[in-house]
This record gives C-alpha cells, structure tokens and sequence, in this order.
C-alpha cells in the first residue's frame, strides 16, 4: 500500500472515528492497523492528532543559473587543450600569464576575462568534466637493473628538502611500442627538484655513451649549476662513464632502491606528463624521428613546459587516521621558480624572461602540435599500437581537438 493511499484512508475514517462510541473505535483502529500495517500507538496517535489536510506540494528548485555561460568554457577549453591538459589548480594558475595572448587570439570581452579570472578550481573541474573524461592514461617501462659499482653509489634514503637549485631525478622513458626487440628511441628525462624544471633528451637505444652525451648537452642547458642526480638501479646509469661524469664537476650521484619507485617519485611523474603525453606509446627506431625529436626537446617543449606551464609541489603530508592528507603550494611555473633563486645563473635567467614577455604561447603550442603530427608518421607504425587496440591506445593530441578546431567553434560561437 502506498504512502498516498494510507493518507485518503486516514483521511476517509478520521471524521467517523470520531463520531462513533469507544467500542466501535477499537474496530476502527484494528481495521486501520490491519490495513495500514501500522503500529497500534502510532496509529492512535494518527486517528487522534490533527485532521489530516491535502499533503504540501513537493517544489522543484531548479538551481541557480550557471554563472559562466558558453563563451567562457569555449575559451576555457581553448586554453586548456593548448597547455596540455593540466589540472584545474595549474589552469587556474597559468590563466593571468595567458590571457593576454588569449585576448588577441579570441578576441575575448571585458565580462569574459573577468570571468575566467573569477573562476574557481572546482568549477573548472565541473566544466570540463566531460572532456577530461576521454583522456587514457597507460604506463609501462622497460628498465635492466644494472649490476656494476652499486657500492659506490649510495643509496637516497632521506626525503627531499633542498632549498637550492641543481638536485635532480633522472630517468629513460621507452619508446619501443608493442616490441622491445632491436634498438629504439628513450627519453632521457631530467627533473630538478626545487624549481621543477625539466629537460629532455632523445638517446637511441640505451647506450652508456648516448645517456653521458645527453646528459652532458643538458648539463649546458640547465639555467643554474647542475649539484646532484639520483637514479634508479639500471646499467645505462649505473656506469663508470656517469660515474667518472660526476666525480669530475663535483655532482652528487645517488640512487634509489631496486624495485622502489617511490623513490624517484619526481621524475616517475615527469616521465607522464612531459614525455609519454605528449610522444605517446608508438615505437621510434630511426636516426630522423631521433633528431625530429630532440629539435622539438630543445626548443618548442622547453619554452612552453619550463615558462608557460605552472607545476605543484608538495608542502607537507598530514596523516589523518587512514588516510593521507597532502597539502600542495601555489603553482608557479619553473621559471618563476628559478627567478627566485639567487644561485640561479642571472644572463640566462633574463634571457629566458625576455623570451617569455615575447613569446605567443598558441602558436607554440601549434608549433609543436605540427612537429608531432610529423614525427608521428615517422613512427614504425608496424609494431606501433594500432587505434583499435584501446588498452594501448596513447593519449596524444591527435585523439582530441586540435586548437584550430577550437578556435572555430569559439568563433561560431561568438558570431551566434
């Protein structure tokens, strides 16, 4: 019996329940408990509160209006897809360094700059929902443990808490696609742990001789004095060439424990967002894609990771019964970072600020996506994933809307 139908029952005996003498109101209640499957005082109490009225009509609130219309979340999304997809936090932080490029490329009102200033991480994260939906994400290494000189390499064991630049992570990301037989391309990927800067580097296979090249192009590269590496256990660092490298500049050489990734937990997270994102899980053999490749590392991604792109860092871990409770700073991008570091070299510094106030950072971002688009059909697609296969499928920028796609429905949009 409904809820509905033992109201108009109620309603139905009330008047004659009170009508009638004492020992037809014990009929009446057995009936109504029988009935109703009521408790007999709770019954009671029903039959002798007050009359039953017609039942409120239930309203609908239909919620406030959206604050950020069509226009925002287009221009929004423009943004978002042109710098790589970062979280809301890091969105909400690189809007006031993009917005002035923003205005001249969409031709934004003053109502939706004020708006996309306004809004918050959390909206963010509603707003683009749907899209960040469709992003896969799928990790895999092919890492040999290295067996020569570990005892003179001493193992990290204490977190890090530098205060200065040049201690990094380092790492090699594989680019072997569904086949880890005959020589490929890695990233040699190199983090510093106060600014979060990050170089990478193209090495075909995982030559001893090709990692200390490439370690020594970034060692030019880096805007502050490189004082510290930590790696993993793999032979391609663990060599008597990085090792004789670092005794002769003086550099720290640390590595983490077999099998613990947390220990390099820096650059792990590096090694998603700066490489495989953006490269993909598609396989590179050849000496062209190689160069193709380390072009794009030591121009276009440099500029546009290292200036236009706001990092997080970890302020401090609070254990809350169970559960971990991480509390980040304020995203600065590792620029801004290196800008506050007196040990920081100070002509490079200012030319990386005077190449940031000059550079567009859409068309870098186009600029890089037409390098992508060509170094993906220089890929050995042979023994690349295919786009069936969607457990291997890679998250690259050919999967979503490109920003010129963007840009078109923003503009139809504002002609609408």
């Amino acid at each position: 019996m409904s809820g509905k139908s033992r109201w108009d029952y109620l309603k139905a005996i009330y008047v004659r329940y009170h009508k009638v003498s004492k020992r037809l109101r014990a009929q009446i209640l057995d009936e109504f408990c029988h009935i109703c499957h009521y408790n007999r005082k709770y019954a009671i109490r029903l039959l002798n509160g007050p009359a039953p009225q017609k039942p409120k009509t239930t309203i609908v609130r239909k919620g406030r209006r959206l604050t950020y219309g069509a226009k925002v979340v287009a221009s929004l999304t423009a943004i978002w897809e042109a710098a790589g997809y970062p979280c809301s936090v890091r969105l909400k932080a690189l809007l006031p360094l993009w917005l002035p490029w923003a205005i001249k490329r969409m031709a934004l009102t003053v109502s939706v700059q004020k708006q996309l200033l306004t809004i918050s991480p959390a909206t963010i994260d509603r707003r683009l929902k749907a899209k960040r939906g469709q992003l896969k994400k799928r990790l895999y290494g092919r890492t040999k443990p290295g067996t020569l000189l570990k005892h003179h390499i001493p193992i990290k064991t204490d977190n890090w808490d530098v205060k200065s630049p040049g201690f990094t992570e380092i790492d090699l990301v594989s680019h072997s696609g569904n086949s880890a037989s005959g020589e490929f391309l890695h990233s040699l990927n190199v983090t510093d742990i106060h600014t979060t800067w990050v170089e990478s580097r193209a090495v075909m296979g995982k030559s001893q001789i090709g990692v200390l090249n490439a370690m020594q192009d970034i060692e030019q590269a880096l805007p502050f004095k490189l004082l510290g590496i930590d790696s993993d256990n793999g032979s391609e660092f663990i060599n008597y060439h990085l090792k004789t490298f670092c005794d002769q500049k003086d550099i720290q050489f640390t590595r983490g424990r077999p099998y613990k990734k947390d220990d390099n937990a820096h650059i792990e997270q590096k090694n998603y967002t700066h490489v495989r994102k953006i490269l993909g899980y598609l396989r590179y053999d050849s000496q062209a894609v190689q160069k193709a490749i380390n072009e794009l590392y030591q121009n276009e991604l440099q500029i546009f990771q290292n200036l236009f792109l706001p990092a997080m860092k970890l302020k401090k871990k609070t254990r809350v019964g169970s559960k971990l409770k991480r509390s980040y700073g304020t995203p600065q991008t590792p620029l801004e970072r290196v800008l506050q570091c007196p040990q920081a070299d100070p002509v490079k510094t200012q030319q990386l600020k005077r190449l940031r106030d000059q550079t567009d950072p859409f068309e870098l971002a186009k600029r890089i996506e037409q390098k992508l688009e060509r170094i993906f059909e220089m890929a050995n697609q042979r023994v690349s994933p295919q786009p069936k296969d969607s457990k291997h499928q890679s998250p690259t920028r050919s999967e979503t809307q490109t920003l010129s796609e963007i840009a078109k429905i923003f503009a139809t949009q504002l002609q609408k």
